[in-house]
């Protein structure tokens, strides 16, 4: 399949004569800049910038940059404020029809040693009690890729499950599936990603506007299943705070391995009380080139769309949106003939609601937020006779699924700290059907109560402690394969977290964490029997599975100076029939697919990651990363278990001019001795890559970034690979150019 890459150029057009129209209109008077921290001279983004007195205000972009029209003529006073940083205050004069740049150096607070990840902690307090990631502005657009696993692939911890561009799904810690809860806004995405290699994410990499991640166990506010951790993906689809007026972005993206074209545009327009939001993103590619030829059925072809309402009104905040993902992908099933393919076409539309209320009282701050999405997915089987096409639909998921939670955070009591208490509830109904529907459908429902507390224990000791009691029914739904699927099973889970936060000097940070995590099998697990065309495997499940339960230790050190910034994390946790997939080393002999089967054990996963980003001058940087698994069995069986990434190191140098930057990268990835029975080993390999970036203009409205990877177009194979010949290669030689347009 043809791309359309001529995307690139056209949205590159589009972008121009943006930029020109918004140049020829004169302002009455502006005052643009940047604001940065004094600690390190980085840009600070998301803070406010008010004329005192005023409505005219604006928040920093992802590159600190702002900007303020209409201001009134004569002497006014500039505040800035933000999270984690002191108030700044600048006296200007201005003359009307006057244009002048101000910038700011802001001082950082004293709880504030790096962003505050939402996703961690309902009340944002800024402590850490486990190693995470957050990526937004300039550092997510570097990361541009066609998936989601493609784009955090390779950060500490992290790694992804492939099998072709548009399926890849992020890993962290060894973990996949449901043990990973990829999330949209904090409520379950409504996809089927989790249960099948062959599934994606059904969001644009584009669409995102924050991307974080926390490692490990974190149950309490989104679901006692997130064993590996939480991905939350961020939008502004709903405006939560917004220039007055008119603005918005325009950005395009080509790659040649595969022949993508990709193109983004949002637009928002808002006045001291709502705003109004509207998104579009396309990506085409064809398939992607490894170095030895294409890799077939690996193309993709994606929409993405949403339109959203925002409010700010007196003590309510919030809003409302609709979205719809449209996507077509290949799958590399069937590598050996050209005559039979399998393409997976599905639409996903949702709609997301968030509120925030503040009150006077005890619980002073309400906050609700909702998803509700269908999907429909069908995987189907092409072959080509004689010229003619013939469709079949092998498996279909018709699903419908409900996510919310509502969370009330009280104002500090007796010894406890801000802390929240809150109820989450999710659930779906999920049809399965086609000709080789290899599963029941399921229906599925839970109830969750949460509390989130934290303790000062003094100026240096914080403790927090998290509760999670959950009420699950699920059942099984018959089809046409399964006419006779009726089980259906109750329970309450329970799970709970210790962690304690010590911060001995300004520029350290302690934390480690004990937590309790509760996982209910998923209805393939338990009832799979049949060929599986989009995981490319035949799939066994084992209806004597029992519930998972894991214990688990998180630590973590971070040191950050002027010059260095230093994270050391590590892990050590024991699950009770844990849940493993693994080969049996058998072919089924109707469908020719390689046989896996589902079985409990206990096992236990270990290992670490060390992150370290060093300030040679003020201009040159060195980051070095490394990261470490080791997960195996220890009940019955010592072997170890299945698509564990191995030992990986990656270090990065760059240079950073006043409006450019130009990097170089190497990822090294040992061998992966240490595999699951029937399991392929993989070689050690090393890539190389280049990046350079250009802000066009000082304002920063034009970003232009081009970025090489695998130049040596090296052949090698990843472990995490679920293609059905892990020995066909990865992509090779790759280059990638994104431009992006603020107005």
């Amino acid at each position: 399949m043809k791309s359309p890459i001529y995307i690139f150029p056209l949205f590159l057009f589009l972008a121009l004569q943006f930029s020109l129209s918004a140049d020829n209109i004169q302002d009455p008077s502006v005052v643009c800049g940047r604001v940065f921290d004094s600690h390190d001279s980085e840009p600070v983004p998301f803070v406010t910038v008010m004329v005192e007195g005023t409505t005219i205000g604006a928040v920093t972009d992802e590159y600190g940059f702002y900007r303020l029209a209409n201001i009134p003529p004569g002497q006014v006073r500039l505040v800035v404020q933000g999270m984690g940083h002191e108030t700044a205050y600048r006296n200007i004069d201005i003359q009307p029809g006057e244009s002048i740049v101000v910038d700011f150096t802001v001082k950082r607070g004293i709880i504030e040693l790096g962003t505050v990840l939402i996703t961690a902690s309902p009340t944002a307090s800024g402590f850490r009690y486990q190693s995470d990631l957050s990526f937004y502005g300039e550092n997510l657009q570097r990361r541009s890729e066609a998936s989601f696993g493609e784009m955090l692939d390779g950060e500490p911890g992290l790694a992804m499950r492939s099998n072709g561009s548009a399926p890849s799904r992020p890993v962290i810690r060894g973990m996949d599936g449901d043990r990973i809860l990829v999330l949209e806004h904090g409520e379950r995405m409504g996809d089927v990603s989790e249960s099948g290699s062959g599934h994606s994410l059904t969001m644009d990499p584009l669409s995102a506007s924050r991307v974080e991640v926390v490692k490990g166990p974190t149950s309490i506010m989104y679901g006692s299943s997130a064993l590996g951790g939480v991905i939350n993906l961020m939008t502004v689809d709903i405006p939560e705070e917004w220039d007055l007026g008119s603005s918005g972005v325009l950005s395009a993206h080509g790659a040649t391995v595969n022949n993508m074209g990709a193109g983004f545009a949002r637009f928002t327009h808002g006045n001291s009380t709502w705003a109004a939001s509207g998104r579009i993103a396309y990506r085409g590619a064809g398939d992607i080139r490894t170095p030895e030829g294409l890799m077939p059925g690996t193309y993709i072809n994606n929409f993405d769309g949403a339109l959203g309402l925002g409010l700010n009104k007196n003590n309510l905040k919030g809003g409302v949106s609709l979205s719809a993902n449209d996507q077509v992908y290949g799958l590399p099933e069937f590598l050996d003939d050209p005559n039979e393919s399998v393409e997976v076409r599905q639409r996903r539309y949702g709609m997301q609601g968030r509120f925030s209320y503040d009150r006077e009282g005890f619980f002073d701050t309400a906050q609700l937020r909702f998803q509700a999405t269908h999907l429909d997915q069908k995987e189907i089987e092409i072959e080509i006779e004689d010229g003619l096409i013939d469709e079949d639909i092998e498996l279909s998921h018709y699903k419908h699924s409900f996510s919310s939670t509502l969370t009330l955070q009280h104002r500090p009591v007796w010894i406890f700290d801000r802390g929240a208490f809150g109820i989450n509830l999710h659930g779906h109904n999920l049809d399965i059907g086609g000709d080789e529907a290899y599963t029941p459908g399921e229906r599925r429902g839970n109830a969750g109560l949460f509390t989130y507390q934290e303790i000062p224990l003094s100026d240096r000791w914080r403790l927090q402690a998290g509760l999670r009691i959950d009420a699950l029914y699920t059942s099984a739904l018959a089809n046409e394969i399964f006419p006779d699927a009726d089980a259906s099973t109750s329970s309450v889970n329970l799970t709970g977290s210790v962690g304690l936060n010590y911060r001995p000097a300004s520029n350290v940070e302690i934390g480690g964490q004990l937590a309790r995590a509760h996982r209910n099998p998923m209805v393939e697990e338990l009832f799979a029997d049949g060929p599986h065309l989009c995981s490319g495997v035949y799939e066994l499940g084992n209806k004597e599975l029992r519930d998972e339960v894991g214990h688990g230790l998180d630590l973590f050190m971070r040191w950050t100076t002027s010059r260095v910034a230093f994270e050391i994390a590590g892990f050590y946790n024991q699950y009770d029939n844990y849940i493993i997939f693994e080969p049996t080393g058998e072919i089924d002999q109707g469908s020719m697919l390689p046989v896996f089967h589902y079985l409990g054990d206990a096992a236990r996963f270990y290992g670490g990651e060390l992150a370290s980003a060093i300030n040679i001058s003020r201009s040159l940087r060195l980051d070095i990363s490394v990261d470490y698994v080791n997960a195996r069995r220890t009940g019955g069986e010592r072997e170890y278990l299945p698509f564990i990434p191995p030992l990986r190191l990656r270090t990065e140098l760059e240079y950073c001019f006043e409006q450019a930057w130009i990097s170089a990268n190497m990822r090294s990835v040992a061998k992966q001795g240490r595999v699951a029975p029937e399991e392929d080993l993989t070689g050690g390999y090393t890539l190389f890559g280049m990046a350079a970036g250009y802000r066009i203009d000082y304002s920063g409205r034009h970003v232009i970034m081009l970025r090489a990877d695998n130049i040596a177009d090296r052949k090698y194979r990843d472990h995490l690979s679920r293609i059905e010949d892990r020995q066909f290669p990865m992509p090779g030689r790759n280059l990638s150019l994104a431009y992006r347009f603020y107005f």
